[in-house]
């Protein structure tokens, strides 16, 4: 097992986990930048106030897609608090069964996020696209200044042509390691420029040995990856860093920022 020093887990719901706080302290320690998600902006104060004087977590203000039927009205608050927040997540669109119902609805708010961002400058938003990656991509054309902002498509499972897309588009990916677990994902991940990936764990919604994920079995991903693009393991996770950094720079509005 490769140190997990150094290593990135750039989606993340810590305080989905049984104890939010020691979530936040396991991952610091283990030196994993871990960004922390939250699927509503109501989640933000506790997030910010457990990562704000840790060295690797970053908190993420979001408003999850599957929450908007019940949670629309919480956009208001999103938009009050975005000056606030480098990082923007979870947010985007869904049109699984279970949520296709709400699309329209969700439509209106990830245009408000992104007409946020695009107005405020510098954010990198991770992104949220099931079944809906064409959506999610017309959405992020239309709306959001790609200037000083930058999208993390998390978990994509959209076709080889929307993929190129969102590269052309800028648009980096996070891939965990179910996703490199399925066939047809896999090949996807093999196809895309090794500087445009960064790794995740999407904890606890993933699993490794029967239990939740969580940031420091990100170098199990990174392994896996390593081993699907043919690369030693500790060269990726330097290429991981250097894609981090490159992200941060695209973004920095403000000068010199972590």
């Amino acid at each position: 097992m490769i140190p997990t020093n150094g290593l990135i887990d750039f989606h993340c719901h810590l305080d989905l986990y049984p104890d939010h706080a020691a979530a936040v302290r396991e991952a610091d320690a283990a030196g994993v930048f871990t960004l922390a998600v939250t699927t509503t902006p109501k989640a933000w104060a506790r997030n910010l106030e457990l990562t704000r004087a840790t060295r690797h977590v970053r908190a993420a203000l979001g408003l999850h897609p599957q929450l908007v039927s019940s949670r629309a009205d919480e956009i208001a608050l999103w938009e009050t608090l975005l000056p606030q927040a480098r990082y923007v997540g979870e947010v985007g669109l869904d049109a699984g069964p279970r949520f296709y119902k709400s699309l329209d609805l969700q439509k209106d708010v990830f245009t408000r996020v992104l007409r946020g961002c695009a107005k405020a400058g510098g954010k990198i938003i991770t992104v949220h696209s099931v079944r809906a990656t064409k959506a999610v991509l017309d959405h992020i054309e239309e709306h959001l200044t790609q200037r000083t902002n930058r999208v993390v498509l998390h978990w994509f499972t959209g076709s080889k042509s929307e993929a190129a897309r969102a590269l052309d588009m800028g648009c980096y990916f996070s891939i965990n390691g179910t996703m490199l677990n399925n066939e047809k994902a896999a090949l996807l991940v093999r196809t895309l420029p090794i500087n445009r990936m960064l790794t995740e764990t999407d904890g606890p919604f993933t699993e490794v040995e029967g239990r939740p994920s969580k940031p420091t079995d990100v170098a199990n991903t990174l392994t896996s990856l390593a081993g699907l693009l043919g690369l030693p393991a500790a060269d990726l996770a330097k290429t991981m860093k250097d894609n981090l950094r490159q992200l941060l720079e695209q973004t920095d509005v403000l000068g010199p920022c972590d």
